[in-house]
């Protein structure tokens, strides 16, 4: 009589065991579904593409210009003998517009991907100093370093978000071709043989970017319709924002100032 009550105890605790498996498993939640990836972005239909236009000023007086001396380089001071080379951290012309200002939409566009170029962006040395003075591209898109002048320069991008390299190119050397794999507004590019050698490379995830002109322009083209931050980033002065909404194929014009300081 005792087994036979063990074996009942044995049972039903067995099937009170099953049956709270059984019902943690009804419980359970379904398995958690992979992260959807960045999605890419849509077509830009041409209907209703809108485009931002400004330009970018200085206000108050600009800083003059700073004659750099070249006369360790007898091929440099040979150059400049009759051109003095002057800096470029802030480029005015007579009213005030200001040049090499990196304009960029910063936020808006969010969890979308764009494709690389796969064109080339070009950064000369010639004249002893870099052309252009800044650049703007895209992540990992390739950049070629070039020597134009008959001496050695050096490249040192410095960058703070990326891989920083140095590498020397002879007179008459193979161009250099590197890239930067992550945002960064702007890195600082120096020549460790020229101490004057400066330049800047804005490295941007979306296209919707531009260097402003001589005369302070810029122009960003073939924008979907949305709400957006527009930036506008400059070597002495730092940077500025502004909010701005695009509706369907409108021309907004967004102007920015700097301080001048």
């Amino acid at each position: 009589m005792k087994l036979r009550s063990h074996h009942v105890v044995t049972f039903s605790l067995a099937a009170a065991l099953a049956l709270a498996a059984c019902s943690k498993n009804e419980e359970a939640p379904p398995p958690s579904q992979p992260a959807a990836s960045a999605p890419a972005a849509a077509p830009v239909d041409a209907a209703t593409a809108g485009t931002i236009t400004g330009t970018v000023k200085l206000d108050g007086v600009a800083p003059k210009p700073v004659r750099f001396k070249t006369d360790s380089d007898p091929y440099c001071s040979k150059v400049h003998a009759s051109d003095p080379l002057m800096s470029e951290e802030v480029v005015v012309d007579k009213n005030n517009d200001l040049a090499n200002v990196v304009v960029y939409i910063k936020t808006g566009l969010e969890n979308r991907t764009f494709p690389t170029p796969s064109d080339t962006v070009q950064l000369d040395q010639t004249g002893c100093h870099y052309r252009p003075h800044v650049i703007a591209l895209m992540v990992n898109q390739p950049l070629a370093i070039v020597n134009s002048d008959q001496t050695t320069h050096n490249i040192h991008p410095t960058p703070a978000n990326n891989r920083d390299w140095n590498k020397s190119q002879a007179p008459g050397a193979d161009k250099i071709t590197d890239s930067f794999a992550r945002e960064e507004i702007a890195i600082p590019v120096k020549c460790n043989v020229h101490s004057w050698m400066k330049s800047y490379i804005a490295v941007l995830k979306t296209p919707y970017f531009f260097v402003t002109k001589d005369d302070g322009t810029f122009e960003i083209k073939n924008l979907l319709p949305g709400d957006y931050t527009i930036a506008a980033w400059q070597e002495k002065y730092g940077s500025t924002e502004q909010k701005v909404t695009v509706g369907p194929k409108e021309a907004k014009k967004v102007d920015f100032v700097f301080k001048a300081s």
